[in-house]
């Protein structure tokens, strides 16, 4: 058993289990900051401090383990500056992102972003290649952001890095990558109903099948 305090208040947990399992073994019933609970939905950011140690910890509950004296704080979200625009009147240049984002022409390089990201993306690269203007690379380097907030709660220059990198891959879908035919094609059969009857049979299908044939599915080259 592992003692840990949860929003001030000690607990005795057992060892192994991660903050969001060791939250709910204290009673708590998770309504808010809690999704997917696999590492994809980035709801669950968390600040933490081990007792003795001066940093200030960040981490998605789901994810990380708990440690003895560890001091947990969990936030519903991290706040970050979302601006509002139609991507079918704005163009892929690099004007936009001066116009939308222009903290990011702040940044000091500290690499704090980086550091503190929960899924190992190299943001500070990722920002770096916004304020070039090639939102290609922008876009490729972002694309596993789950929007958890946690670079941007490291950040002195104040960047909301995830909906930059956001911005980033809609302009790249839109105006810059080639259009993939097969994806057109389909969506366009969808939207003809040809699909319903395979999607029907899909929804019905038990969580542990449906596990199964995602993970063993076709992954295109």
């Amino acid at each position: 058993m592992l003692n840990v305090y949860l929003m001030g208040k000690k607990y005795e947990v057992p060892e192994g289990l991660t903050i969001m399992g060791a939250m709910e073994y204290a009673g708590y019933k998770l309504v808010r900051g809690c999704g997917c609970r696999n590492g994809f939905c980035g709801a669950c950011a968390t600040l933490y401090r081990l007792k003795g140690e001066r940093e200030l910890k960040v981490a998605l509950a789901c994810q990380t383990t708990v440690q003895e004296n560890m001091y947990v704080a969990t936030l519903p979200f991290f706040p970050l500056e979302k601006q509002v625009y139609d991507i079918n009147e704005i163009k892929a240049d690099a004007q936009v992102m001066m116009q939308l984002y222009p903290e990011i022409y702040s940044c000091i390089g500290c690499n704090a972003c980086t550091n503190g990201c929960s899924q190992g993306l190299d943001v500070m690269q990722y920002i770096a290649a916004a304020q070039r203007g090639d939102f290609a690379t922008c876009a490729e380097l972002s694309f596993d952001c789950v929007m958890c907030g946690i670079c941007s709660s490291r950040c002195p220059a104040g960047i909301s890095h995830p909906q930059v990198g956001v911005l980033a891959r809609r302009l790249n879908g839109k105006y810059i990558a080639p259009e993939a035919k097969h994806l057109t094609e389909r969506v366009k059969e969808i939207q003809d109903g040809l699909c319903t009857e395979a999607i029907e049979a899909i929804m019905a299908k038990p969580i542990a099948e449906l596990k199964e044939l995602y993970n063993t599915r076709e992954i295109e080259k």
